[in-house]
């Protein structure tokens, strides 16, 4: 607290009446220190080399299990002008650099357009990056789901939310929600670094706010020693995530599609019974309300409900999504997952538009082939009815002399 201590001005992480030096009554090992969240930083990049470890070894092997197969992608056609300027300028050409670049390759403009667009589709992630990907979330999220409901089970703030305040803010933080404390904003951190090299999805802005927000909601939380409530906050997260992972895995794979269906079905019900229900008149009733029996609002009491306030704006925006799933489910239109199993719409355009620029190519292609079959076919049928021409007017010149004779 040395560092700037202006940031850490006690009105702004405790309760009035509360000072730093009254957290001194507990001992060292039962009371949550700011400096302890720099463990968070070596475990984040610990996190970082495990998963690169799992991706290569492990998820390889899993994917092939589970019959995951990755898309044919064509590949575009050499062109070192144009590889030069979609690696160092741009991966999408405006009109006066396609002009360019058309007299500078020799080609046409669609030519150019179309060597972009599979150039584009070449770098999107394949099957199995997105499989290992799911797999690893899918590893942790059940692990610290397991490890935390263990270590809440029995304690009874779990049951009964007003124990969360009893004895606020002189609550020991036991050992093993010190743990999970760490090794969540570990996992988090390892997001963040992570996220330049990640599948790019369609909700890819509204994940980085939501790990963020955590990011700043668990530090907050024990620095403040909200240590109880945020310990609940993790758990219900990490309950609809395991789902939501496992049905991507299940998705990626061949053959699994009644499972992958089934798995979406449960986690859509757990998904908005947690984060629609038990979140908003669970936790963020207890932190608005049931805290104001113990103690006065301040700073840190605005700023950890802002944080949930915008956790549950993301919950409904994503329960949106979900919920039009649910309808083209069971109206069997259900093609793909719109929360965050495809890339953006763009590049599926992109797709498409490469695929039918590559049947015009081939559809101009066959029409010329058979062009040609025709004319050759066209040239045997003609000679074909001259040899019988002759051939008839030989014999009627025979049977007329035969005739004469």
């Amino acid at each position: 607290m040395d560092l700037l201590p202006d940031l850490w001005r006690q009105e702004y992480w405790l309760p009035p009446g509360v000072t730093w030096e009254d957290l001194e009554q507990l001992p060292d090992s039962e009371r949550p220190r700011p400096k302890d969240l720099l463990i968070a930083l070596p475990l984040a990049l610990g996190f970082v080399a495990v998963r690169c470890v799992f991706e290569r070894f492990l998820a390889p092997p899993i994917a092939r299990g589970l019959g995951v197969k990755n898309r044919f992608q064509s590949t575009a056609a050499p062109s070192s002008q144009l590889e030069a300027f979609y690696t160092h300028r741009s991966k999408q050409p405006t009109k006066s650099e396609l002009a360019n670049l058309m007299v500078l390759c020799g080609k046409t403009q669609r030519q150019v357009e179309s060597w972009f667009r599979v150039r584009r589709n070449q770098d999107r992630p394949s099957q199995t990056k997105k499989f290992a990907e799911a797999a690893w979330r899918f590893f942790f999220y059940l692990s610290a789901f397991i490890a935390g409901l263990t270590s809440l089970i029995n304690k009874p703030w779990f049951w009964d939310q007003r124990e969360c305040w009893r004895n606020y803010p002189f609550q020991p933080l036991e050992r093993a929600h010190f743990w999970y404390y760490m090794l969540e904003l570990g996992f988090y951190g390892s997001l963040l670094l992570r996220i330049s090299v990640d599948v790019k999805r369609k909700d890819f802005k509204e994940q980085v706010i939501h790990h963020l927000a955590t990011i700043f909601l668990l530090s907050f939380s024990y620095c403040a020693n909200y240590i109880r409530i945020g310990t609940l906050v993790m758990l219900l997260h990490d309950s609809s995530d395991i789902l939501l992972e496992s049905a991507k895995m299940f998705n990626y794979g061949a053959g699994w599609r009644k499972t992958c269906d089934s798995l979406f079905v449960v986690f859509a019900v757990v998904f908005l019974v947690t984060r629609l229900v038990i979140f908003p008149s669970r936790i963020i009733h207890t932190t608005l309300l049931l805290s104001m029996e113990v103690f006065e609002p301040f700073a840190g009491y605005y700023f950890f409900n802002v944080l949930l306030m915008v956790l549950q704006a993301l919950h409904i925006f994503w329960a949106g999504l979900i919920i039009r799933m649910v309808c083209k489910f069971f109206k069997g239109k259900l093609e793909k997952d719109e929360r965050s199993d495809e890339e953006s719409d763009a590049e599926v355009e992109e797709e498409d538009k490469a695929k039918e620029e590559k049947m015009d190519q081939g559809g101009d292609c066959y029409w010329e082939k058979s062009k040609e079959t025709l004319n050759s076919k066209l040239s045997v049928l003609t000679n074909s009815c001259v040899l019988s021409n002759l051939t008839y007017h030989r014999s009627s010149v025979a049977n007329r002399e035969h005739k004469a004779q």
